[in-house]
């Protein structure tokens, strides 16, 4: 893995989350996951992935504010800052969020392992 690769990776999931692309957020997130989410629940692949296959998330704009990329043996650590809009159910969200990834290389696959998403105040 380097840090170019990485920041790949990050770009597909941020259009694969723009596009609630389930099936390239099945191939980039390992079924082992553990996600905790703004709220500080814990998350399952299924789980995160099922609120896009619903519709029930639906993002309008992920912009990439800052990201920095630490590598590490056979995992990579992502911190990103970004701007957020879209919909929850019917409501309209607005805000900036910290995301933070470890992305696993498993004998040349690389997937999201485990991340954690906070609110920015």
């Amino acid at each position: 893995m380097d840090e170019k690769q990485i920041v790949e990776y990050e770009e597909m999931l941020r259009k694969a989350m723009l596009t609630s692309d389930v099936k390239a957020l099945e191939e980039l997130i390992n079924d082992n996951l553990i996600f905790v989410n703004h709220f500080g629940q814990i998350l399952t692949k299924a789980a995160d992935n099922e609120v896009h296959r619903l519709g029930v998330l639906k993002f309008t704009e992920i912009k990439v504010l800052d990201q920095k990329v630490l590598l590490l043996d056979t995992v990579a650590l992502t911190v990103k800052r970004v701007a957020l809009k879209g919909v929850v159910d019917v409501e309209s969200i607005e805000g900036e969020m910290c995301y933070t990834r470890v992305w696993q290389n498993d004998d040349g696959v690389i997937k999201i392992i485990s991340g954690h998403c906070s609110s920015v105040s």
